[in-house]
C-alpha cells in the first residue's frame, strides 16, 4: 500500500488554528485532527476534501501519496 503524507499541520499553525478549532469546523474530534497530523490516521476520502475545501486549497496541495518500497 502506501503512506499519506500530510501538511496538515504547517497549513494550521500558519493561519493560526488550533486542533479544537479545526476539529469543530470539520465535524471531527480533535483526537483525529492530531492523529492525521502525527501519520497515525489517514482521513477518509470526505474528509480530505473537506479539509481541503476549509483551506481553499486542491486536495494534493495538502495530502500526497507515498508508495511504499519493495524490499526486493
Amino acid at each position: 500500500m502506501g503512506n499519506i503524507i500530510s501538511q496538515l499541520r504547517e497549513l494550521r499553525k500558519k493561519n493560526r488554528i488550533t486542533q479544537e478549532y479545526l476539529a469543530n469546523a470539520l465535524g471531527v474530534s480533535r483526537q483525529t485532527i492530531s492523529a492525521i497530523e502525527n501519520g497515525h490516521y489517514s482521513p477518509t476520502l470526505k474528509l480530505a476534501f473537506k479539509i481541503a475545501q476549509f483551506f481553499k486549497l486542491p486536495i494534493e496541495k495538502i495530502f500526497t501519496f507515498k508508495p511504499k518500497q519493495n524490499k526486493n
